[in-house]
């Protein structure tokens, strides 16, 4: 059997580098920005930025949150405020008014069908249920950004922080 020298081996492993490292990337590019969301994002911040530029951390310094998204236009989302305190009995029936009232504040999840326009650069959720009621049967739109594996949406009018305040939402591509 012939073998190639080290240099001919190294130059044909460049070759088809240099071939199917383009292809790949072209791929990446062909797909729409719904195909690309397609999958599981873990949480990195969700912070209400106010007029002055100042940031509130709306789940603390370390919140925690899963983002899907599946190829049929399902969606569903969960936020928790990071270290949140366990309530006292074993029975969630039976939490203070204060417990129950950190959970709902630390506490963020709907779930329904999403939609992507290409044009626009938004992500519509079209929420069924949510944690917070006044949601449900709503569509929340959001601007969005995606690069590489790090996805940003923005909140237009969050539901805490006061007027003129905007969310951001940070989101990376669980591998």
């Amino acid at each position: 059997m012939n073998r190639l020298p080290p240099r001919a081996l190294a130059a044909v492993s460049l070759l088809l580098l240099a071939v199917l490292l383009p292809s790949h990337e072209a791929s990446a590019r062909e797909k729409s920005l719904q195909q690309q969301l397609v999958g599981t994002w873990s949480l990195v911040l969700v912070d209400n930025v106010l007029p002055d530029g100042s940031r509130v951390r709306l789940y603390g310094a370390e919140p925690q949150g899963l983002l899907m998204f599946d190829g049929q236009g399902h969606y569903s989302l969960q936020i928790l405020r990071g270290g949140r305190a366990r309530f006292t009995s074993s029975d969630k029936n039976l939490g203070t008014p204060e417990e129950n009232q950190a959970t709902v504040r630390g506490t963020n999840s709907h779930f329904g069908r999403y939609a992507v326009s290409e044009a626009e650069r938004t992500l519509t959720f079209r929420i069924d249920h949510a944690s917070f009621p006044n949601w449900e049967s709503t569509e929340q739109r959001r601007a969005f950004a995606l690069t590489g594996d790090e996805l940003t949406y923005s909140v237009p009018a969050p539901t805490t922080g006061g007027t003129g305040a905007v969310g951001e939402v940070k989101w990376r591509r669980v591998k």
